[in-house]
């Protein structure tokens, strides 16, 4: 029988086996754990993209105003289109604004309330949505008081942005005495009985506006006759009003005792130039130009609803205006008055007509010393024993057409009523063809004549065809003795009512 042997575990390879036991489950476990963490992965991915909505910052604005929000620096994180989506939160009880272009990231609206405006934004991608909210807040602005006369360079600038509120509320008549210039957008309200004065010597005015922003010169009550107007002396040639309202003056005359919203003067040779101005709803007239004043420029002006005539101005300053600018529309006299004067000068002076077909009115007598030309269309009515006079110098031509007649009447259209047209000149260019002459001879106009029209003095002359010749208070066409028209004026022409003969020649 062998003997049993016994072998006893050696220390060492036990701790040797022990220690790569443990090593091989560590491996297991941790490839069993990377396992499980990328099937979980596959099947719930975490999120890579994000959505920020951006309101922009609040911001304080005026009742009026035209406010923009602005959600563009919303974002997705990949860049991924967004939508928007604007709400309104929450508005001033008697508000009625509503949102324009809601949908877009610049949204718009107009703040009709003072208070808070706030929005809500909610910006949209394939990644998500986000929101974020803007508070506008909205505030009524105050006029600044213009309360001393204007004797250094000034520069008055849109304050308020609601074009219905005064920016600047005159309180006092004043002179100004430099350079002010007036920017667009700029609401001055002058109080009762305030005047603005623009002298003669550093006073300047420049009152330049747009059409989409229109400076307004206006009462503080919106009503004629509230405050004085404008008296304007300064010579300068830099005066301007462009795309200026001048309304509800007329409270006190500005000069003698004559109320306008704007007055030139004749002794300073005052000067400016009127563009795209409206004068309206001024108690007197809408412009008064006394002789001496000048009008620079003249152009596309409008006069409605003025107590007297739009304009009233000299014979010189005539041919100045536009065809254009409209006189009619509301007026007491929906008419161009002209003031007693002359045509003088080295070349033709014309007068052109108006699209709205406004005719003129002579208020004094008229003195042709050079030459004078009427277009076709042209209407001029003569108020009270008004004459026309053509100098030696001077000659009248009357040119219309059998559809656009040159009009000389009586401003009430009654028989007798002005004086009537006598001509000293013997120009070859005098001439009346398609003109319609009626309405003169309410007093002796030449030799104790009564006419419509009258030749006198040394080789006067004077071509009348094709014309109507009526309602005269003595004489159709009364010729001198010396003087000269064509053989034929008694069958080229038509006569009609004349009180006296149609064709009177003194031989």
């Amino acid at each position: 029988m062998k003997p049993v042997t016994f072998l006893l575990p050696n220390p060492r390879v036990q701790a040797y086996q022990l220690a790569s036991n443990l090593l091989l489950i560590t491996v297991i476990a941790c490839l069993l754990a990377l396992t499980s963490c990328k099937n979980n992965t596959d099947v719930n991915p975490t999120p890579v993209g994000t959505v920020i909505a951006n309101a922009g910052p609040d911001q304080p604005v005026q009742v009026g105003q035209t406010v923009t929000l602005d959600g563009s620096k919303s974002s997705d994180s990949q860049g991924k289109p967004l939508s928007y989506a604007w709400t309104v939160v929450r508005k001033p009880a008697k508000s009625t604004m509503t949102l324009a272009d809601a949908a877009t990231f610049k949204p718009t609206f107009k703040a009709d309330e003072v208070g808070e405006y706030e929005f809500e934004l909610t910006a949209t991608s394939p990644n998500g949505k986000a929101t974020d909210r803007v508070v506008v807040s909205a505030s009524a602005a105050e006029p600044l008081v213009i309360s001393a006369n204007i004797t250094v360079k000034t520069t008055l600038v849109d304050r308020i942005v609601n074009p219905d509120l005064p920016d600047y509320i005159v309180t006092k008549n004043i002179d100004v005495n430099h350079e002010l210039t007036i920017n667009p957008g700029v609401v001055i309200a002058f109080e009762r009985d305030v005047r603005l004065n623009v002298n003669d010597g550093q006073g300047l005015l420049i009152a330049k506006g747009t059409a989409e922003q229109r400076i307004k010169l206006v009462g503080v009550q919106k009503t004629k006759g509230y405050w004085v107007g404008i008296a304007h002396y300064s010579g300068s040639n830099a005066n301007i009003l462009e795309y200026v309202d001048v309304m509800h003056t007329g409270s006190r005359s500005l000069y003698s005792t004559t109320k306008a919203a704007l007055f030139l003067s004749g002794g300073s040779k005052a000067q400016i130039a009127l563009k795209n101005c409206l004068f309206s709803q001024n108690d007197g007239y809408g412009i008064y130009v006394y002789e001496g004043g000048i009008l620079r420029e003249f152009s596309t002006n409008a006069f409605t609803n003025n107590t007297d005539a739009g304009i009233l101005l000299d014979a010189p300053n005539v041919a100045k205006l536009d065809p254009a600018s409209t006189f009619k529309g509301g007026n007491g006299r929906d008419v161009v008055e002209v003031t007693q004067s002359a045509i003088t000068g080295s070349g033709e002076v014309v007068w052109a007509g108006f699209n709205d077909k406004a005719p003129y009115r002579l208020t004094g007598n008229l003195s042709i010393g050079t030459g004078f030309a009427l277009r076709p269309g042209v209407t001029l009515e003569m108020n009270r024993d008004i004459a026309i006079s053509v100098n030696l110098e001077g000659y009248l031509s009357a040119t219309g057409t059998q559809s656009e007649p040159i009009v000389f009447t009586g401003a009430n259209r009654t028989a007798g009523f002005w004086r009537g047209i006598i001509s000293y000149s013997a120009s070859s260019k005098n001439v009346l063809e398609y003109a319609e002459v009626s309405n003169a001879g309410s007093i002796a106009i030449v030799s104790g004549k009564k006419a419509n029209i009258a030749l006198w003095g040394n080789k006067s002359l004077m071509n009348i065809t094709k014309s109507r010749i009526s309602n005269s208070g003595g004489m159709g066409v009364f010729v001198g003795y010396g003087t000269a028209t064509n053989a034929d004026i008694s069958t080229a022409n038509t006569f009609a009512s004349n009180a006296e003969a149609n064709v009177f020649v003194d031989k």
